[in-house]
């Protein structure tokens, strides 16, 4: 636990716990469905392995999680957080600004695309889809996506196969789709996404990726000091 803060108040009770470092998106990587270390590591690729051990024993001690052999299970107290981080999603979609070059991670993101596939909607045969960010360093430009039905592995060296379709994109404007602030089509449209390959593939990869709920928030109007509206 956290340093209390010595008081009654059960926001303040349960932000001892929760406030500490990293805590939140830990508990968010278990509720997007990660069960292990390595699994919950790679969506918070920043933090050392020795920390999140620390926090997940936390949780552990807790009452949050529960340690089952090599997996992490939420308990009914950990589920009840589920709304908490829904709602914090939504508020930082709605009221938090422009994301810094820091903020951009491919690996993050392909991590995420790789866990909100539709199952229904990819190819029947295995599928490759190869992902080139030209403005990233090179070490981190490539990245495949190997797609079989009930799999999904996501590579930074190549796997050895056929690649079936390739995205080539800015890591900013691939981030922007997958937050909901640039549709696919409009992507395509500009050329901010150029996708080679087979037609019917290239029609069909928008739909292989069901966005988070967080892309359909409404985002406020804003007005800038000259009174012209625009979206934050």
């Amino acid at each position: 636990m956290g340093a209390s803060y010595y008081q009654f108040c059960p926001v303040a009770k349960a932000m001892e716990l929760l406030d500490e470092r990293w805590t939140l998106l830990i508990v968010r990587e278990l509720l997007s469905g990660s069960e292990r270390f390595n699994e919950v590591r790679r969506g918070v690729p920043r933090m050392s392995p020795t920390l999140l051990s620390k926090r997940l024993n936390q949780l552990v001690r807790a009452g949050v999680l529960e340690r089952r052999e090599d997996r992490y299970v939420l308990t009914p107290a950990g589920e009840e957080l589920r709304p908490v981080v829904e709602a914090l999603a939504v508020w930082g979609v709605r009221w938090i600004g422009e994301l810094g070059d820091r903020d951009l991670d491919p690996k993050l993101l392909l991590w995420d695309m790789r866990r909100n596939i539709t199952p229904d909607a990819i190819p029947a045969d295995r599928t490759v889809v190869l992902f080139v960010f030209p403005d990233v360093p090179p070490r981190n430009r490539h990245w495949w996506l190997v797609l079989t039905p009930g799999s999904a592995d996501l590579c930074d060296a190549d796997p050895g196969y056929d690649v079936s379709v390739t995205v080539t994109a800015d890591l900013r404007d691939l981030t922007q789709i997958w937050r909901g602030d640039l549709t696919w089509d409009a992507a395509l449209r500009s050329s901010a996404v150029d996708l080679q390959g087979p037609g019917p593939l290239r029609r069909q990869i928008p739909g292989w990726f069901a966005l988070p709920a967080f892309a359909a928030v409404p985002r406020p109007a804003m007005h800038d000091s000259e009174g012209a509206s625009k979206v934050g």
